[in-house]
């Protein structure tokens, strides 16, 4: 395996997860939470869909094959989580949720698993390109090589997640308000693509 591999399976990686399109996303899902919950979060996430993301690496589709799940019910079934997500978002029911438990001591939002780690890092797309890449390879070395592609690109997202207080305090209440209404919407836009995508690959849409 040559450089030039390991170069274009960082490139792919990199567009595919977008940590930087993650980081506005990672702030308005932690709107509120203070810098040690949102840290943990981060690593929290990061570590999931690293997990989740070397399991495919190495069983691939016969995990999906096993329960009698194509790519393509992967992908609509995550669209349809993510259009929940982006519905909170747009109309504050995760900031009403907070309201009513602040006098909980779980009150702070725990969104690390869902929709976090899947499917906004590990998501069909990331899923896919792990499978695919493995799919070139022909040692462990390789696979191992691969791993530890994912593992930048995972530390890039970790870094932009940590800076998120950064970023939430130059943007400020307002721009957070905006920020993440935008975001919703995006979200929802994405989460219907998916579900495009899931259903034009089983030929359901032309």
């Amino acid at each position: 395996m040559d450089a030039a591999f390991l170069i274009t399976a960082f490139a792919t990686l990199f567009v595919v997860i977008d940590p930087i399109g993650l980081a506005p996303i990672f702030i308005a899902l932690t709107q509120g939470a203070d810098r040690q919950h949102r840290r943990k979060l981060a690593l929290r996430s990061c570590g999931i869909a690293l997990a989740v993301l070397t399991l495919f690496t190495f069983f691939g589709e016969a995990v999906l094959g096993f329960i009698g799940i194509s790519m393509p019910a992967f992908r609509i079934a995550g669209g349809i989580l993510l259009f929940l997500t982006a519905l909170d978002m747009l109309f504050e029911r995760r900031s009403k949720r907070r309201e009513d438990k602040a006098g909980e001591e779980d009150a702070l939002p725990d969104p690390s698993v869902f929709p976090i780690a899947i499917p906004l890092i590990a998501g069909p797309g990331a899923i896919a390109t792990m499978i695919l890449l493995a799919g070139q390879t022909s040692s462990v070395l390789e696979i191992a090589a691969i791993l530890a592609v994912l593992v930048v690109v995972l530390l890039v997202v970790l870094l932009f997640f940590l800076s998120a207080g950064i970023i939430e305090h130059a943007l400020g209440h307002t721009g957070i308000v905006v920020v993440t209404r935008l975001l919703g919407m995006l979200l929802a836009a994405l989460s219907v693509q998916f579900v495009i995508d899931g259903l034009r690959n089983i030929g359901a849409l032309g």
